[in-house]
């Protein structure tokens, strides 16, 4: 598909603007912008309703796609891989909204989310241990609290020895990995293209090593599953939920209520032996994004999944705290890391142990 690349006029100077992480445009002449985590209005004007549809209609033409009163709605990107959602009426009424989720230009990395308060050394080391030992991982989370960024930071840790193929149902990922496969959902029309569930399936031909999805949403979910349960080991994806608890509940829900039959005690064993971890992120009223727990999934136990925190955000009465510390609990597939050569420091998982993350 051919990318983006249209004359952006009044909000080109926000698109350039690297403190500004997303454009929101309400109407013609309300835009709102997010720095830091926190939205502000802008005094950035589109001059008429008209220029901000023509606009949109560049963006939707150069992406090889449609918006009208037929289809009031697009999904699109841009050439620099930032994420494009624009509504026209009568889905709007009050008239065409624009929202551009910029890409980051300066990928992600552990140490980066250190610096910002994101994590804890501790957690970027446990974090890439997992990666190299090839722990099945769901990335958990409500809207912007930076689920893809997060996947895509993860994916990066991926040995190049490794292949990997990613699925989404909009492009987003830029895994910067040199044995790196992207597929993508196609929309033709009602009941025609080809889903983001079809391109699963097909990449488990592609002999994939690792497997990402980029978000989890329908019935792709259950092959994801799969896929974690028959030898791609080290897969992950995000969900869109408010607690582990709650992503637990998503993922049944999607496979439930899709075409899937399968008995809920089978499909929370499939679940239960998929998943090794979830890391739940969050949006603190400050607008920073921290992780807010890390939680295993340790077996079933009269068709209920166990589970057990192995790291949790503190909690300090009316204070949000960004500090993340370990439980003292120690993961149950511990066996995974020593399978691959993999040390932890002593006395790693105690509270008080404090270590440096050091990457490659």
């Amino acid at each position: 598909m051919e990318k983006v690349s249209p004359n952006f006029g009044p909000i080109d100077g926000l698109l350039q603007d690297e403190t500004v992480s997303e454009i929101m445009v309400n109407q013609f002449d309300r835009v709102f912008v997010e720095r830091d985590g926190k939205l502000q209005l802008s005094s950035t004007k589109f001059s008429s309703e008209q220029e901000l549809r023509d606009l949109i209609s560049n963006i939707a033409k150069a992406s090889g796609r449609e918006i009208g009163t037929s289809k009031p709605y697009l999904d699109s990107y841009l050439s620099d891989g930032s994420r494009v959602n624009a509504v026209f009426p009568p889905m709007a009424p009050k008239g065409a909204n624009l929202t551009i989720r910029k890409f980051r230009r300066k990928p992600f990395s552990l140490d980066g989310y250190i610096q910002s308060g994101t994590i804890t050394h501790k957690i970027a080391y446990f974090l890439h241990a997992c990666i190299l030992a090839r722990v099945n991982i769901v990335v958990s989370g409500g809207t912007g609290t930076g689920k893809t960024t997060f996947l895509n930071t993860l994916a990066a840790l991926v040995p190049t020895s490794e292949r990997i193929v990613s699925i989404e149902d909009v492009a987003e990922l830029a895994i910067p990995h040199p044995n790196w496969v992207r597929l993508e959902s196609v929309h033709y029309g009602p009941g025609a293209g080809v889903s983001t569930r079809d391109c699963l399936i097909n990449s488990l031909r592609m002999r994939p090593d690792r497997i990402v999805v980029g978000e989890c949403r329908r019935d792709e979910t259950f092959e994801m599953l799969q896929a974690m349960n028959t030898g791609h080991d080290g897969s992950m994806t995000t969900v869109h939920a408010n607690s582990t608890r709650d992503c637990l509940a998503r993922m049944e829900s999607l496979i439930m209520t899709s075409n899937i039959d399968i008995p809920i005690a089978a499909l929370r064993r499939q679940m239960a032996s998929a998943i090794d971890i979830i890391v739940q992120l969050k949006r603190l009223k400050t607008g920073q994004r921290v992780v807010e727990e890390i939680m295993e999934l340790t077996g079933i136990e009269q068709n209920v999944i166990t589970t057990q925190d192995i790291f949790s955000r503190d909690k300090i009465t009316g204070i949000e705290s960004t500090q993340l510390s370990s439980t003292g609990l120690v993961p149950t597939f511990m066996d995974k890391f020593s399978d691959t050569g993999i040390q932890f420091p002593p006395n790693f998982f105690d509270p008080k142990t404090e270590i440096t993350y050091q990457p490659d």
